[in-house]
Formats: C-alpha cells, sequence, structure tokens
C-alpha cells in the first residue's frame, strides 16, 4: 500500500555482512538529509530502530524490529513462503500485518484497516470454498 519495502532483518553479525554487501551493490543511503550522503553501517544494522534508505531501486525501509519490539525471529512463525520472480520470499502473514495495523495509533496505517481487513475476508472466504471443494 505504500511506495516503499519494509524488510524486518534478522540481526546476526552473518546477515548483517550480506545485507551490507547488498546495500552497497544498491547504493543505499539515508533519505532526509538533502545535500549529505549517509550510508547505513553495521551499528545502525545492529540496532532495533528503523533505517529509512534510498537506493538506485527506490526506497528501502530496514526494520530492526517493528510494532512491541518484534524482531525478525519473533514473527518467523507468523510468516509465510512466496516466490517473487522465481526468488524464494518469506513475507509476514495478511492475517498477522491486519492485526499489527489494528493496533497501531498511527493515522495512515489507522486509514488502510477497512481495504487490509476486506482483503483478509476475501483471501479467508477463497480459502474456505476452496477447502469445501477438497
Amino acid at each position: 500500500m505504500t511506495v516503499d519495502i519494509d524488510i524486518v532483518h534478522q540481526r546476526s553479525d552473518e546477515n548483517i555482512d550480506a545485507l551490507l554487501e547488498a546495500l552497497a551493490e544498491l547504493e543505499a543511503h539515508f533519505r532526509g538529509h538533502p545535500g549529505k550522503r549517509l550510508e547505513p553501517t553495521r551499528q545502525h544494522l545492529a540496532a532495533a530502530g528503523h533505517q529509512l534508505l534510498t537506493t538506485t531501486w527506490g526506497p528501502l525501509d530496514l526494520l530492526g524490529a517493528i510494532e512491541h519490539g518484534l524482531t525478525y525471529e519473533q514473527l518467523l512463525a507468523d510468516s509465510v513462503d512466496i516466490e517473487l520472480d522465481g526468488q524464494p520470499i518469506r513475507v509476514l502473514s495478511l492475517a498477522k500485518y491486519v492485526e499489527l495495523k489494528e493496533e497501531s495509533t498511527q493515522p495512515k496505517d489507522r486509514a488502510r484497516i477497512p481495504v487490509l481487513r476486506e482483503t483478509l475476508q476475501i483471501r479467508q472466504d477463497g480459502q474456505h470454498l476452496n477447502d469445501e471443494d477438497g
């Protein structure tokens, strides 16, 4: 529903190394600093905060944790595997995403809730129909 990509990343040393390499290839730097080109460091990526970046492909938000301090490891149980352009990726389940947005106090998050709920309902209704057919 936005133009950026949000990634909750694992903050292990090995993953941070891989992430820093990928960010260098994407020419990632912090947005919102006109006239300065500040690049993310290991310390930034090891923190629980949000790193709001610009890349050659567009905006990218790296999140050490999200609402309620939930980390990558804590979100795994509420994620699903999908394929994007032939590559497997893990994404937060729609049900968990809706749950988190329903708890948000941010006006932009609250405004999206009706569309998210309807999308979730359509998906659940479709799954229910598939279960009846099978």
